[in-house]
């Protein structure tokens, strides 16, 4: 049954308060669709369909909510209600919602948790954003070296409903360090007498946990793996990435370099729940920079003064040719953010993309060039036609290599790459392309020079 259908039933029933018709379509809906269903509403009916849910699945439901609205709940619950929520959750996802609370409220919460729980929370919760350690899980699966397939199966049996995740198993040494890992196919294929040291496999990527996280979820993605693996400054294992974990790091980087291309910052807890003042923050900076920027168009325009006195129809084809600058030197900053951001492109790449940029800005600028000849020769003649040409080649070669070549500037610079946005590129490319056509127009129309 579709989710909308679900919701309406729920809804449905709600109105009602018919207890009994409420638990039916919970049971039928996934968490995911649940936690959809109450986004807009106000705590307490989060708080009353909760009541229906069993504590595994309450905390299911409250993983999948937004952070603004996980403190709203969080808000209503006492402290007890609220540790047994974090009980329930993941490992990783009770840790990020524990660093939204208050210092009190965490110390409160604390004291109403088993010491073991207290402690992992603890250690989850200290390693710093946006690092492997804030997003790794720590319940895993691990199997001794020396047991046999048969007696490995059993003990996932056992163990398995703990762990995030029982399709990767990891094999570790006296010393808590990663020896081997297989897979639950593999197990599952092997003989009931094979050693697990001898079906596993001894070369397991890792990283620290100190590694950013978009790299971890890079190397999920190159390897094409389910998890990987988390070791501490001694190299012991204390956490896995799963790929899902993964590609909400993916979703959330590839979210926040769209923000810095349309220099916008990061905004924290989603656009929906953004106040007034934060999307006014996270704009203003960035406008008030490039209104400046934009003073030397300006200044290019006035050094041209006499030009324009003598061919009024230069205005005319100004904006035409600016702002085709601009769009080429926004698509070139795109595309060398985004392979810069997969790791397509490196910075020793800059040599050889220069000049393949320089080719193909060459045919755009040839291929505008000839689709605004005509108009040019039917506004002001074939000398102005000659002029717009030229103008529309070069403006676009250097829009498309100011947009190619200012995101390795940046990150040379140690500056992030996606902050050569749009906007920037643009604005570079607008005052570039005011003194070059201007500079064409005086030289190909016999103007003496302005002073």
């Amino acid at each position: 049954m579709s989710y909308a259908i679900l919701a309406a039933s729920l809804r449905s029933a709600m109105e009602r308060q018919d207890l009994d018709a409420i638990r039916l379509v919970l049971d039928e809906m996934q968490a995911a669709d649940i936690a959809e269903f109450v986004r807009n509403d106000e705590p307490g009916v989060t708080l009353a369909l909760f009541e229906h849910l069993s504590p595994e699945d309450r905390a299911e439901v409250f993983g999948y909510l937004e952070p603004e609205h996980q403190l709203q709940i969080a808000r209503e619950l006492d402290d007890k209600r609220l540790a047994q929520l974090l009980s329930n959750m993941s490992s990783d996802e009770s840790a990020d919602f524990f660093n939204l609370l208050e210092p009190g409220r965490q110390e409160s919460i604390l004291r109403s948790m088993a010491r073991k729980e207290r402690d992992e929370l603890r250690r989850l919760s200290s390693y710093a954003e946006g690092t492997a350690g804030a997003v790794m899980t720590s319940e895993y699966m691990v199997v001794p070296a020396q047991s046999t397939a048969r007696e490995a199966l059993e003990l996932i049996r056992t163990r398995g409903p703990d762990a995030e995740t029982i399709y990767q198993i990891y094999v570790l040494d006296e010393q808590q360090r990663i020896a081997g890992t297989l897979s639950l196919r593999e197990l599952i294929l092997a003989t009931p007498q094979a050693r697990i040291v001898d079906i596993m496999t001894t070369e397991v990527i890792s990283v620290g946990v100190e590694t950013p996280q978009e790299e971890v979820a890079r190397l999920i993605a190159r390897y094409d793996i389910m998890t990987l693996p988390i070791t501490n400054g001694g190299g012991r294992m204390v956490g896995i990435v799963t790929y899902d974990d993964a590609m909400d790091v993916a979703e959330e980087e590839a979210t926040e370099d769209m923000h810095k291309g349309a220099s916008v910052g990061s905004i924290e807890g989603g656009l929906r729940h953004a106040s007034l003042g934060t999307l006014y923050r996270k704009r203003v900076g960035w406008l008030v920079l490039l209104v400046f920027a934009n003073i030397f168009s300006g200044m290019g325009i006035a050094h041209f003064e006499e030009t324009i006195e003598a061919y009024i129809v230069l205005v005319f084809f100004l904006p035409l040719l600016v702002d085709s600058g601009g769009n080429a030197g926004s698509q070139a900053a795109t595309l060398m953010v985004r392979g810069m951001a997969t790791g397509d492109v490196r910075f020793r790449d800059w040599g050889r993309l220069l000049g393949k940029e320089l080719l193909v800005a060459t045919g755009l600028g040839l291929t505008m060039a000839a689709a605004v000849a005509g108009l040019g020769a039917f506004r002001g003649g074939p000398d102005i036609a000659l002029v717009v040409s030229l103008s529309m080649v070069l403006i676009v070669i250097v829009g498309s290599l100011i947009g190619m070549c200012l995101p390795f500037l940046l990150s040379r610079l140690k500056f992030d790459p996606a902050t050569a946005s749009a906007p920037l590129v643009t604005s570079i490319a607008d005052a570039s392309g005011v003194l070059v056509y201007f500079g064409i127009a005086t030289a190909v129309l016999g103007l003496p020079a302005a002073a």
